[in-house]
């Protein structure tokens, strides 16, 4: 609950007055969630109910479930945020912090008897260059959370008298996000601060396409009130077709840098070392960044450059959104653009954890 989504779902329902009360869960309590302004509020507020605990522990979970303290109601909507999101972890870790965890979740939700429960899955379900992915395509997951958060949706089908619904993600962007535009955001400000043209792996065509975090609380919560939803799985995608291409067009606009692309055969070689390219990409980012911090007066922050290993795959994440729109719900943000991007950046400049010089 005090996660990117998870903090912007609590804004959406408040904002919009949709709910009597909310009840965020979280091991991380909200004064070392990295909060901004409206979110520290929006915590703050009468209607929300702080509860922290350790979702891997059945127990924890039960209490996490319990009827709200003072009116004594259960709960309508679960929606589940939560889940070990870091790349590169052992098996056991995503088993334990998705398999386990998001099965708690559900069975508790079934035991009590609650109207709807969300799933936040990954998209990383296949790869597909040319044709999009339907929600029924064939599954070869190549993340370590996908593969678990693939477990998940089959497993939850199985548990008795759960209305769930399953909702894929593909790259989210918005306010709070430090772990998927972020990262490339930073790195294109550290080339701008070197004074380097930006060298990525790969090509301009490697799919990955995105979604505004306004639209995932959005249409979680249009999917969680529709009984048409219940048993369903659905890809919320923009309409942007994003490439690496469009998305570092954007940054070159921003941070008037240059960007080249090493290309197909260059970055194959980069297969037979993984470890080393991804420890080398590192090394070039994260001193220089370091830098920038100092120089800006900036101690401490949660934004870095680091990229994981599986960030650098060759594997195009490309969803289709045809069932989405089926169903009804309508894009509020259709398309990535530079403005979305300012904004993310403009948050963290406010907060103080990003050089205010290298936002301009």
């Amino acid at each position: 609950g005090c996660g990117f989504i998870g903090r912007n779902l609590l804004t959406y329902l408040l904002k919009n007055e949709l709910t009597q009360e909310i009840r965020i869960v979280d091991k991380t309590p909200p004064q070392m969630a990295w909060l901004n302004e409206r979110q520290t509020a929006d915590f703050a507020s009468d209607k929300v109910e702080f509860c922290s605990s350790n979702l891997i522990n059945a127990a924890s979970c039960k209490a996490a479930f319990a009827p709200h303290p003072t009116t004594k109601r259960g709960w309508d909507v679960v929606i589940n945020c939560a889940a070990e999101t870091r790349a590169n972890q052992d098996d056991a870790v995503y088993k334990e912090g998705i398999h386990k965890l998001s099965l708690n979740c559900a069975n508790e939700a079934a035991n009590q008897q609650v109207k709807r429960y969300v799933e936040l899955s990954s998209g990383c379900v296949n790869s597909s260059e040319k044709t999009p992915l339907k929600e029924d395509c064939k599954l070869e997951p190549w993340t370590g959370v996908a593969k678990q958060k693939l477990k998940v949706e089959k497993e939850l089908a199985q548990i008795n008298s759960l209305s769930y619904t399953v909702v894929r993600l593909p790259v989210v962007y918005g306010i709070g996000d430090k772990r998927y535009l972020m990262p490339r955001i930073i790195i294109a400000a550290i080339y701008k601060y070197l004074g380097e043209t930006m060298k990525l792996l790969w090509n301009d065509a490697m799919r990955l396409n995105t979604v505004h975090v306004s639209d995932v609380c959005a249409a979680i919560w249009q999917l969680a009130q529709s009984p048409k939803a219940a048993g369903q799985v659905y890809n919320l995608v923009d309409d942007s077709a994003s490439t690496q291409g469009s998305i570092s067009d954007l940054l070159v606009d921003i941070f008037e840098i240059n960007v080249e692309y090493f290309g197909i055969v260059m970055s194959n070689l980069t297969k037979l070392y993984p470890s080393d390219t991804v420890g080398e990409i590192n090394d070039k980012h994260m001193a220089p960044w370091a830098e920038i911090c100092q120089l800006h007066g900036i101690e401490n922050t949660p934004l870095t450059p680091y990229l994981d290993e599986e960030q650098l795959h060759h594997k195009h994440l490309n969803l289709d959104n045809t069932k989405l729109k089926d169903f009804g719900y309508v894009l509020q943000v259709p398309r990535i653009t530079r403005d979305a991007l300012t904004e993310m950046i403009d948050d963290y400049v406010k907060q103080q954890l990003f050089p205010k010089s290298m936002a301009l």
